[in-house]
């Protein structure tokens, strides 16, 4: 039987989809480009128009449509947003924060910036710019652009961040410098690693100063083992399952219970679309979440465990200093996973600043840490020594 909340979710989200339709399927269309436009030097910019509920006041806000490159090395299109700051530059350009979203769904439709209010999922943001800063948001290819999305694939999510600091600086009116910082949650979190570890060999244009992170997805067979029974954490799995079937031509028929289909694909095509409804997913309980849904394990049976395994950060070097939020009530990206991956990073020589937030679900960790992470990434800016906690 369908859970009340869960069904309130669904015809909440059918009763504003009549009223945004029309916009979204106006602002999708703006994402579409000929394959023989996609061509070109990676962060280029292919399209700029206005955001969709803008930015905070006094900034300028666009939606902008930027080359990157694909899993094969293929050029590939991926959208997002930008946010710059009133006023001209300084001297030497403005630095730049490329924020990277926690998860928002695996199809077209939950690109971020295709939603009412992208800004307002973006914790900190009218601080970022009232410091200065152009802020980036990429959408990750497959979201807002032709898909699939490639869901928690390091490298196309690495490579799409990166490119929106590019795409920041060929805005002319951005007057965006070389220099940023990377800031994630969750799904964010894992981008934000890998763009620290992929920055000097994909975009040595550019310079990282820091990697900061939220809840970081990190040691993915582990996470998804310990999610296996909670709601959320089954809800993630249908996307996860979802995504690389496609990508990767494996039927997720071959791990989903054939009576759990149905749900299982409705599930994974679902859009987290607000603050609100992170909290929800937090809290619900989903038509999987009562039911077997699974019969095997992918965190035990190929190829999925290899895609986890292939895509667990630490494989190669940080790249900058790193911070790190955790909040201890966090019951989707487990606290212990999280200190056990900031404890590697310090063992392989990472400067780690780790934060533990008290009482903090998963769902506010980005939230809850955005000033101290702010004011690390500022430090970093300005070249101060970084700190470390490792040994502690």
């Amino acid at each position: 039987m369908f859970d009340i909340r869960f069904c309130s979710k669904f015809l909440f989200a059918l009763v504003v989809a009549v009223g945004i339709d029309g916009a979204r399927g106006e602002a999708a269309a703006l994402h579409e480009v000929e394959p023989a436009s996609v061509a070109g030097k990676p962060g280029s910019i292919i399209r700029v128009w206005p955001l969709q509920g803008g930015g905070p006041t006094g900034a300028d806000s666009f939606r902008i449509l930027y080359r990157s490159t694909g899993l094969n090395g293929e050029p590939i299109a991926v959208s997002g947003s930008i946010f710059i700051p009133s006023g001209p530059p300084p001297a030497g350009g403005r630095n730049v924060i490329a924020w990277a979203h926690p998860t928002t769904g695996v199809v077209p439709s939950c690109a971020p910036s295709l939603m009412p209010d992208d800004a307002g999922m973006i914790w900190g943001l009218a601080d970022m710019l009232a410091q200065g800063y152009v802020v980036t948001a990429t959408d990750y290819p497959g979201l807002g652009t032709r898909g699939p999305h490639p869901y928690l694939i390091g490298v196309s999510e690495g490579r799409a961040v990166l490119d929106s600091v590019r795409a920041a600086r060929d805005l002319p009116s951005a007057g965006a410098s070389n220099r940023f910082a990377v800031w994630g949650h969750s799904q964010g979190g894992h981008a934000s690693l890998y763009t620290g570890e992929l920055a000097a060999s994909y975009a040595p244009d550019l310079k990282l100063v820091g990697v900061a992170a939220a809840a970081p997805a990190t040691y993915l067979v582990e996470l998804f083992d310990a999610d296996a029974e909670s709601a959320t954490g089954k809800e993630l799995t249908a996307m996860a399952l979802y995504s690389w079937s496609a990508l990767y031509h494996h039927p997720a028929s071959s791990l989903v219970e054939p009576g759990a289909m149905g749900v299982y694909e409705a599930m994974a095509r679902d859009c987290i679309e607000s603050v609100p409804e992170f909290v929800a997913l937090d809290k619900a309980e989903t038509p999987l979440s009562k039911e077997r849904f699974l019969k095997a394990d992918p965190t035990e049976t190929e190829p999925w465990r290899s895609i986890m395994l292939r895509n667990t950060p630490g494989q190669a070097p940080a790249g900058a200093p790193v911070f790190i939020a955790q909040g201890s009530a966090d019951t989707t990206v487990r606290p212990d996973i999280t200190v056990k991956f900031a404890t590697a990073l310090c063992k392989q020589g990472a400067r780690v600043h780790f934060i533990k937030l008290p009482g903090v679900t998963h769902t506010f960790a980005a939230k809850d840490s955005v000033r101290q992470a702010l004011a690390w990434m500022r430090d970093r800016f300005r070249g101060a020594p970084a700190p470390t906690n490792c040994g502690n």
